[in-house]
């Protein structure tokens, strides 16, 4: 069953929007203008749309096809006459139950970027792209560079999302090791948080790792010809204007990777000393055990022993009794001290 395809487009002109949610019919006419700059967006495309959008702008169909794919990575990809992007915001849900599931969640946007203009794919409405659109307007003064001002805007709302993720889990991750030193929370919920916050670390990795050589490969493919060797290029930026914001972009990435990197290793650690403590309480436990036993063994030795039936010091006499009571205390409390100075009871 086809799906609704909500449509956004925008057109810019010396960096001044010029037109807003034209009709995507008009597309091709608004990137035949030589000082136009395009948007659109395409949420929950359907079998259609996509398809004769790219027969109208002469887009790959491997593109297209890795554009509706579910679950494609994160890459850039060169085609005559455009660059294909695929990208992942992440966010943290955090109304979702405290179990063992993830409760990370990503939203694919897949990115044609042509030389006047930038069509984007999303399968769900949960990246926010008025978000992005806020960005462009804040920085408007970088429209005038062209198309790849609107990718770094596009890219940086994403790799805040990444952070704003690894902020998340970094604040989960010391808030189960304060309940694991702390005794807080039980071993259940220490287990699942534990578990849980691998989960979200392992998919995050996923999205997050790859964004730098994404961000990386645009910075270096810059005029480069298409295919076909015509006259029309894939993008480019226009001289240097856009070097510093896509130099903070590409630390940005490389930051969100190496503090996900470090997010594995807390995990790891975390995951170990629940081991190791537990281990520990049990080596406790086997020790407070072994050392009632000595306890409770004196009396019965006793006992044992002088109910042989035999005679002995104090046999068939109260005293006798009272020797064999004064010797069960005194054994037992002396091994309770000495147990209980080695901290084994």
């Amino acid at each position: 069953m086809s799906r609704v395809t909500t449509i956004r487009t925008r057109a810019w002109q010396n960096g001044t929007v010029v037109s807003d949610d034209f009709p995507l019919d008009e597309l091709d006419g608004w990137l035949a203008k030589p000082d136009a700059l395009v948007w659109a967006d395409l949420l929950c495309t359907d079998d259609e749309v996509l398809p004769n959008l790219a027969e109208e702008l002469g887009l790959s169909p491997l593109a297209v096809e890795d554009a509706v794919a579910e679950g494609e990575r994160v890459k850039l990809s060169r085609h005559p006459g455009h660059l294909f992007a695929t990208a992942y915001a992440t966010r943290i849900d955090g109304d979702q139950a405290q179990d063992h599931r993830s409760r990370l969640v990503t939203s694919q946007v897949s990115v044609f970027i042509m030389p006047q203009g930038l069509v984007t794919v999303r399968r769900d409405p949960d990246f926010d792209v008025e978000a992005v659109m806020k960005r462009w307007e804040d920085d408007g003064d970088l429209l005038q560079y062209g198309v790849f001002a609107l990718v770094h805007g596009l890219f940086d709302e994403i790799v805040d999302s990444h952070f704003e993720a690894v902020q998340h889990l970094d604040d989960a991750i010391d808030s189960v090791e304060g309940g694991l030193f702390e005794g807080s929370a039980t071993q259940r919920d220490i287990q699942e948080g534990v578990y849980r916050l691998r989960r979200e670390v392992v998919e995050l990795r996923r999205v997050v790792l790859p964004m730098r050589e994404v961000v990386l490969s645009i910075m270096r493919r810059r005029g480069e010809t298409n295919a076909n060797g015509s006259s029309r290029t894939t993008p480019t930026m226009t001289g240097s204007a856009l070097d510093g914001w896509y130099d903070d972009l590409y630390d940005h990435a490389l930051r969100a990777s190496e503090w996900t990197e470090s997010l594995r290793d807390m995990v790891s650690g975390l995951f170990e000393t629940n081991l190791s403590l537990q281990d520990a309480r049990l080596n406790t436990i086997m020790k407070k055990l072994a050392g009632w036993a000595a306890v409770i063994a004196v009396p019965t030795a006793i006992t044992g022993w002088f109910g042989q039936n035999v005679p002995y010091t104090g046999f068939g006499t109260e005293a006798g009794v009272w020797m064999s009571l004064g010797m069960i205390i005194v054994g037992s409390a002396a091994l309770y001290l000495v147990f209980k100075k080695y901290d084994w009871i």
